[in-house]
């Protein structure tokens, strides 16, 4: 008798230990599940910008908007702001984006967790022609996108063979990036706004907009 009541035991024990082993790997699975998501789904602040002045020249007739243009570095501080003024309050801000394969932005992988991005330029297309400025120069990647420990030549290298990545898919592969493109979004700068430029880390560039905080509008 004292056999069955052992074994008996034995048997319940395990089934409840089979159960509580399915719980917790269900339970970890669905976090696993929520963080990857998460991450596909997540984006970072980039940039922002909001409009200083709007003002008629007299002299031309024109109505100029000058925007303020901040970006921020890879620990998220603010880089030295910069100022555009247009003829057209359309404004495009371009970039190079390349992004890479779900797979490293599931696992948040320090190089490759989020698409990579360099602001070009920002420009307006004003009466058939276009008012330009240079953010970054082609083919360099600055101090402010560098990832602080990735003392290797992984980001130049990137943005190098960018034009390769874009048009030799087999190549793009075999470095686990998704696509490489230039991207360049734009949208209606007006006073009274603060404009966000945020990265998706796994598709590309966009702008948000919000209005500005009392403490920027006094």
């Amino acid at each position: 008798m004292s056999k069955k009541i052992i074994l008996h035991f034995f048997v319940v024990f395990g089934i409840c230990a089979a159960v509580a082993l399915i719980f917790v790997r269900f339970y970890y699975e669905n976090r696993l599940l929520a963080k990857i998501i998460d991450r596909l789904s997540a984006d970072s602040r980039v940039a922002e910008a909001l409009v200083t002045e709007v003002r008629t020249d007299p002299a031309d007739g024109k109505t100029y908007t000058t925007v303020k243009f901040v970006e921020f570095d890879a620990k998220g501080m603010p880089l030295e702001p910069r100022y555009f003024r247009f003829s057209s309050n359309i404004i495009h801000f371009q970039s190079m984006v390349i992004r890479f394969d779900d797979y490293y932005v599931k696992n948040a992988h320090p190089l490759k967790g989020r698409s990579a991005y360099v602001f070009m330029k920002a420009f307006a297309f004003v009466n058939g022609g276009v008012e330009s400025y240079q953010i970054n120069a082609f083919n360099e990647v600055p101090s402010g996108y560098a990832v602080s420990f990735a003392k290797n030549p992984f980001e130049r290298r990137l943005w190098r063979s960018f034009w390769e990545y874009a048009l030799k898919a087999d190549k793009a592969k075999r470095s686990g990036i998704k696509n490489a493109q230039i991207e360049a979004p734009a949208t209606k700068f007006v006073p009274g706004l603060l404009y966000t430029l945020k990265i998706e880390h796994d598709g590309g560039l966009r702008i948000d907009t919000a209005p500005l905080p009392a403490v920027l509008t006094d």
